[in-house]
């Protein structure tokens, strides 16, 4: 396993992707709105735009900080040397590629949808005649389709680099991370508890400490158990002087 594969906000904002599903259906039900009021190219270009244009100059400019959760993001200064590295992956060239190609494909989506839209015109979310509501609906939705497929590629893309390579990169400078990336407006210190390999560590360090004094007590009851001999050559010295004397 890759190192940086245990930063769990990789993780978190890669299963963003099984939202997809959901903003596009609404996006269809959207579409399902009565009938166009506009031509049917218009119609499409305006939902395409509004759906497309923000997330992809937030990818291709200010890529999202994935150092966060909702509106709440981890404050730059907390981040560690592994994260910093991260980030450096975020702004290559094949992040930036994933940024075009992204909408494109959900592009081929939207015509699709756009052609059966009519056969969920029975369960539509407002009357025939709210058809601009509609077309509301499916833009946001669809630029929520976009927000959490460009994220999730973008993060597949970083863990998929070979260790070699992450090892080689540079971590992100401090003090660019503010102006390179779009960061949720509330800042906390720490957003995740702790992994448990990080308090392991803590916990170990008390252990080491009272290594010596274990040691002074293994040392007294092996002595205890396995005495040494007694010094055998003053004993019998005693005698032999005294026969002399006599």
């Amino acid at each position: 396993m890759r190192s940086f594969w245990s930063e769990p906000f990789l993780w978190i904002h890669l299963s963003g992707a099984a939202a997809l599903p959901i903003f596009l259906g609404l996006c269809l039900l959207g579409l399902a709105v009565g009938s166009p009021l506009l031509p049917v190219w218009l119609e499409m270009f305006l939902v395409a735009v509004a759906g497309i244009f923000p997330v992809l100059w937030m990818q291709w400019f200010r890529p999202f900080y994935i150092f966060s959760i909702l509106v709440v993001a981890v404050k730059p200064q907390n981040l560690t040397s592994l994260q910093h590295r991260i980030l450096t992956r975020f702004k290559t060239k094949l992040n930036k590629g994933l940024a075009l190609f992204v909408p494109v494909l959900l592009a081929l989506f939207l015509w699709q949808l756009y052609r059966f839209a009519p056969l969920a015109a029975s369960v539509a979310p407002f009357p025939p005649s709210w058809r601009w509501a509609g077309l509301l609906l499916a833009a946001s939705a669809f630029l929520a389709s976009n927000l959490f497929l460009q994220v999730s590629s973008s993060v597949l893309a970083v863990l998929l680099t070979p260790e070699s390579e992450f090892a080689a990169t540079k971590p992100y400078v401090l003090e660019k991370i503010r102006q390179d990336f779009t960061i949720a407006p509330w800042q906390v210190d720490r957003l995740l508890p702790a992994l448990a390999g990080e308090t392991t560590v803590a916990v170990a360090a008390p252990a080491e400490s009272i290594g010596p004094a274990s040691g002074i007590e293994n040392s007294l009851a092996d002595s205890i158990i396995n005495p040494k001999p007694a010094d055998t050559k003053s004993v019998t010295s005693l005698p032999e002087q005294s026969s002399e004397k006599k």
